[in-house]
């Protein structure tokens, strides 16, 4: 129970955690005002945000297989296959901006120059639709947590 519970907190702690990085980066990501500080800064943010996703990805695994309600229950679920996709889709939307972000770092530490801002657009479009998947996900985890699915 005790093991359950802190899988738990852990596993809240790290979407919370994630979210914050994520709007960090989303907030970060304007390229009307986006200067060498502000990039070097969103690098290092969106470096956090996908470190965040990742651990929520893999406590949200460990409590499918630790959890009380066991193994099989949490994958037999379809509400569980609908919080993965959701979470896929935050994560196939994240590789687009680190790609970017990288690429962008690197070209200012080698010459100075920073991303066009058709560019930043793009990538602040993909966070932002990230961010707005990942509000979704809750819903099919209260119902999981009142036992549907």
């Amino acid at each position: 129970m005790l093991e359950e519970a802190l899988l738990a907190f852990v596993h809240i702690s790290a979407i919370l955690t994630m979210f914050v990085f994520l709007t960090s980066a989303a907030v970060l990501c304007r390229g009307d005002w986006l200067n060498a500080a502000a990039l070097r800064r969103l690098a290092r943010v969106n470096t956090l945000y996908l470190a965040c996703l990742a651990i929520t990805l893999l406590t949200g695994l460990a409590r499918t297989w630790w959890g009380v309600k066991g193994l099989e229950w949490y994958w037999g679920n379809y509400l569980l296959h609908i919080k993965l996709l959701m979470l896929a889709a935050m994560v196939g939307l994240a590789v687009g901006p680190a790609r970017s972000i990288a690429r962008w770092r690197a070209a200012l530490e080698a010459g100075g120059t920073l991303p066009a801002a058709d560019q930043v657009r793009r990538a602040r479009l993909h966070l932002m639709v990230a961010a707005h998947i990942g509000t979704l996900i809750p819903l099919p985890a209260v119902f999981m947590a009142r036992g549907f699915g």
